[in-house]
């Protein structure tokens, strides 16, 4: 998929495009890239699991699982850098995360999975978008979530 910035279909973006228009690094990055980018409507993120993750070492050590509410983060993650990336990496100001509805946590994500990210947009009014989100993995869902967040400088 192209890695340049169109105006309907932003097609993929790399973890360097990633970085120009999210604020977050290591270790609260918590996506690797997104794919099927169709301008800000919607979206797949990518997150592999691994291991090495800092939050493995206590939530749970015998049994590592990663948290639901950095589930909930890496949706959250996606909406908002398709967001930025439409707005252009020029424009591209701040996202800010605004209410999460309709959480549901269904299988536990562990490290070795690829997690998928689905977002697509359901409402916009000004600079507050919501989004639909699910997580999957093996195409199996094993989280959803609504979210809303407003974009500013």
């Amino acid at each position: 998929m192209s890695e340049n910035v169109e105006q309907n279909s932003l097609g993929s973006a790399d973890i360097q495009k990633l970085l120009a228009v999210l604020p977050h690094r290591y270790p609260f990055l918590l996506i690797d890239r997104i794919v099927d980018i169709d301008g800000d409507d919607s979206a797949t993120g990518i997150k592999n699991v691994t291991f090495n993750e800092p939050h493995f070492t206590g939530h749970f050590p015998a049994t590592p699982i990663m948290p639901g509410v950095l589930i909930i983060e890496a949706m959250a993650q996606t909406a908002g850098a398709i967001s930025m990336l439409k707005m252009g990496l020029e424009n591209a100001g701040t996202v800010f995360l605004l209410t999460i509805d309709n959480a549901k946590f269904r299988r536990p994500v562990v490290p070795g999975d690829r997690m998928l990210l689905r977002v697509k947009k359901v409402k916009q009014r000004g600079n507050i978008s919501r989004f639909a989100c699910v997580a999957e993995v093996d195409g199996v869902k094993v989280a959803e979530a609504d979210v809303s967040a407003m974009t500013g400088a």
